[in-house]
């Protein structure tokens, strides 16, 4: 017993001097603390949190990279590739990165679609780790340090931040560039209005250089650049104005007009392209009131924090104009557009918490109310905290889409897929899949609700095995027999393969809104092309 109660305390004495080396680190070094925070919650994220968030963050960047790195254009993109029907809209830059990330790791015989995305997570982490340093650095220009301390742990570990910061989203993407051009700007401006030295006209055209990137990965983010010029303008620096233009202006031409160039022989024509798709189609999408996307900032940042940060935001309207104005047009023309997606704003939000904070934190220093119930103040705190830590645990590694995703990892045992068909039934809008990871093209169909089984004749010559399914994805059970006994009308020798569940977040944001896909995924093997089951390894 004496031996055992040694033991104990040792261990406790030994876990108490490493506390105590943690708690002097953090005392010593507070902002590589909050950096190591960030860093621990993003590594999770690439360790845990597989899959996709949305359908833009894959289908839109992953797949195509992919198809190219194999020799392919399976979604039709290129001029080259037959069907194709011009510019689709689609910014080559990001996209094309991802080419050169998958053509390099296959050098190195890296071919296995996860192992792939596990170093593009990581990638998109470090990316998303200068999102923290670059709001430090902006809130310690225009606050206190205490202040900047506190930004900086927002951004590491408000509950979205690590989750979103390894996905392929380009509008979390754009938001280091964006961050790092508004760092120039402000620190140019803060010497410029205090005459004091460092101040320097080609700083400016770097800003400028960056927000183009920014720009290149995300289009939309021209109408928060172009609230700095305006501001720039407004304050009385045209020529800083000016030359962030120039700076701008020489990025897109590079990043945009480049390889348009060269992939069209037209420079900006996927850009003309995108432009001319969102005014023809500004009401195919979600068409929301105009204050829509404050009731996102309102619900996404939590409340009572949100409404804290949002009052701080609006309170530095004029302090902070080259801040604020940029974020307001961006919002002002999102409000305004009828086609309202949550994850737009996602450029903006590191912006509003570092804005905000620093303005609410203003107001209660110099309020006597908030000195006489600074209780109260601890108490939304307090209430802010327990709700993000409970979904930053839980979203933090969260595997999004899994059931997709494993599907076809499932599938890629098999080679020589031609053709899949995707039944859903119980949906009108396609859930596609994920063809990254199953490293086949096979041809998709898509057996949807208000399609008739009759139509089935006019799609398919069942004669020919060239243009059979080989596999049928059932998505949810929903009166599955029914729907199996179906189609084996047209294939009668479907058997039942394997059975992929979503993740358990998968169905907990799917009890939550039912509108959110919760795919449970039912595979049938079609035995007259493949006979037997191969037992996965």
């Amino acid at each position: 017993m004496a031996e055992f109660i040694t033991f104990v305390s040792k261990q406790l004495n030994h876990h108490w001097a490493m506390i105590k080396r943690i708690k002097r680190f953090k005392d010593k070094h507070p902002f590589l603390f909050i950096m190591a925070i960030g860093m621990l919650f993003r590594f999770v994220a690439v360790l845990f949190s597989k899959g996709f968030g949305m359908h833009d963050d894959h289908f839109l960047v992953i797949d195509p990279a992919q198809s190219w790195v194999d020799g392919g254009d399976y979604y039709r993109w290129l001029p080259a590739t037959e069907g194709n029907e011009g510019p689709q809209g689609h910014s080559l830059f990001y996209v094309g990165f991802h080419y050169l990330i998958f053509h390099f790791l296959q050098l190195f015989g890296i071919y296995d679609p996860q192992l792939k995305m596990y170093f593009v997570r990581a990638l998109h982490a470090m990316l998303s780790l200068l999102v923290i340093s670059f709001g430090y650095r902006i809130a310690s220009l225009i606050s206190e340090r205490k202040t900047a301390y506190k930004v900086a742990l927002l951004l590491s570990i408000y509950w979205f931040m690590p989750f979103i910061g390894v996905r392929n989203l380009v509008e979390a993407v754009t938001i280091p560039f964006l961050m790092y051009g508004t760092l120039i700007l402000l620190r140019q401006e803060i010497i410029r209005k205090g005459n004091q030295p460092g101040y320097h006209i080609t700083s400016f055209l770097v800003a400028g250089f960056f927000l183009g990137i920014g720009f290149s990965v995300r289009y939309q983010t021209i109408f928060y650049t172009g609230g700095l010029g305006l501001a720039l303008l407004i304050l009385g620096n045209w020529k800083g104005m000016l030359s962030t233009a120039a700076g701008f202006i020489a990025s897109v031409v590079i990043f945009q007009g480049g390889i348009d160039f060269i992939v069209w022989r037209e420079p900006f024509a996927e850009l003309i392209a995108y432009v001319n798709y969102n005014i023809n189609h500004a009401y195919s999408y979600n068409t929301m009131p105009w204050y829509n996307y404050l009731i996102v900032i309102f619900g996404i940042l939590i409340p009572p924090l949100s409404v804290m940060l949002l009052f701080g935001y609006f309170s530095l309207w004029k302090k902070q104009f080259l801040l604020f104005f940029a974020i307001f047009v961006f919002l002002v023309f999102h409000s305004a557009f009828p086609n309202k997606q949550e994850r737009f704003i996602i450029p903006v939000l590191p912006m509003i918490m570092v804005l905000g904070l620093v303005g609410w934190e203003s107001w209660v220093a110099g309020s006597a109310f908030w000195h006489k119930n600074k209780k109260l103040l601890l108490s939304l705190w307090i209430v802010f905290w327990i709700f993000n830590l409970t979904l930053l645990f839980t979203v933090t590694p969260m595997y999004s889409k899994r059931a997709r995703a494993e599907a076809m990892t499932y599938l890629k045992q098999y080679p020589a897929i031609k053709n899949i068909m995707i039944e859903d039934v119980n949906q009108r809008v396609i859930r596609f899949p994920p063809l990254f990871y199953l490293k086949q093209w096979p041809h998709s169909y898509y057996f949807m609700k208000g399609n008739q089984y009759d139509e089935l004749n006019r799609w398919l010559d069942w004669e020919n095995p060239d243009r059979v399914p080989a596999f049928v994805l059932f998505y949810q059970p929903d009166n599955l027999d029914a729907r199996v006994d179906s189609l084996k009308m047209f294939m009668p020798g479907l058997e039942f393969e394997t059975y992929v569940k979503p993740s358990m977040m998968d169905r907990f944001i799917h009890w939550l809104n039912p509108v959110n896909a919760n795919e449970s995924i039912y595979i049938y093997r079609n035995t007259a092309l493949i006979p037997e089951k191969k037992v996965k390894r």
